[in-house]
């Protein structure tokens, strides 16, 4: 019998592939999210929030790009948003064809008040690696994305 090649069905191992591993990451992360979520806010949402609190007023499609969202998702985050209080949306004075995106008071106090319990998550996510092992997992992360 032939030695399997390295491309070879008989070599491959789903246990052993990087999307595999990392989808079954981040479906932990994402039910550990869940279980402290406030205010019934997405991981996406709480995305959105942050990256409007570090970089300020912005144009939903600078959002977007911060966020890691295409134009589709990002609108209907914002829309969520907006509804439920968070999000200002504003025509841009200097473009009328561009809206510009800023928190509310009552965004700024949720995202304010999420920011201990995104810690807390991080922390449970990252509980079974040492101190050395996380640093090393998130600068290898950053490497890939």
């Amino acid at each position: 019998m032939a030695k399997p090649t390295p491309d070879s069905q008989d070599d491959y191992i789903l246990d052993d592939q990087v999307g595999y591993l990392m989808r079954q990451a981040s479906q932990k992360h994402a039910a550990i999210y869940q279980s402290h979520a406030l205010q019934g806010l997405t991981a996406t949402q709480f995305a959105a929030l942050t990256r409007l609190h570090e970089q300020g007023k912005c144009s939903q499609n600078q959002l977007g790009r911060l966020a890691s969202m295409d134009v589709a998702t990002i609108k209907g985050v914002v829309d969520r948003l907006r509804k439920k209080g968070y999000a200002n949306v504003e025509a841009d004075p200097n473009d009328k064809r561009r809206s510009l995106i800023s928190l509310t008071a009552q965004g700024r106090q949720l995202i304010e008040e999420m920011f201990p319990v995104a810690h807390r998550i991080t922390a449970e996510t990252l509980a079974p690696l040492t101190a050395a092992e996380q640093q090393k997992l998130l600068k290898l992360l950053r490497k890939l994305s």
